[in-house]
């Protein structure tokens, strides 16, 4: 038996039910798989719309990781929190900012994401959508509130980030709003 107050006594992943882990392993390609109506339905007869993988990835990571805005309207609506982030503390908006997601990142914006997405090492969102050139979710985050001046710990803008990376429209997108 597990002791709640003793994060050492967890079970180990051997001691989980087989099938349980099927089924998990299933809830976690629904999700990477955008079935939103199957994800409402599991979560409506009881799993948790937290519920986290091995890696710390959330459902709402891994639905906005793959690409599917749907899903992630979906999960925000059935209580999934958008700023949870992975084991490795990327957030969701991040990571669909790093994939090009318009339409993901404007639903974790619905759904009360944090605009900013700050990783442990104070990488935002928009410092990720500038190095990686996605013009349009610079944009779109521009007008939600991100900080343009924002700095990692590096002491790194969104626009030292994109000049970094040699993204050819995010630097000057970038300086226009600076000045």
């Amino acid at each position: 038996m597990t002791d709640p107050s003793n994060p050492s006594s967890a079970p180990a992943q051997n001691d989980i039910d087989p099938d349980l882990q099927a089924v998990a392993r299933e809830v976690f390609d629904l999700a990477r798989r955008g079935d939103a109506a199957t994800l409402a339905a599991v979560i409506r007869k009881g799993v948790p719309p937290n519920l986290r993988n091995e890696k710390g990835d959330s459902l709402l990571m891994l639905a906005s990781y793959h690409g599917h805005a749907d899903a992630v309207r979906t999960l925000a609506e059935l209580g999934a929190d958008p700023d949870l982030r992975n084991d490795n503390g990327q957030s969701p908006i991040a990571g669909a900012a790093f994939k090009g997601f318009k339409e993901v990142v404007e639903a974790l914006l619905a759904g009360g994401a944090d605009v900013e997405g700050a990783s442990p090492d104070g990488r935002t969102a928009l410092m990720i959508a500038a190095m990686f050139n996605r013009t349009e979710i610079v944009d779109l985050l521009i007008a939600h509130g991100a900080d343009p001046q924002a700095r990692d710990a590096s002491g790194v803008t969104p626009l030292d980030a994109a000049n970094r990376m040699g993204a050819p429209d995010t630097p000057t997108q970038l300086a226009k709003v600076r000045s």
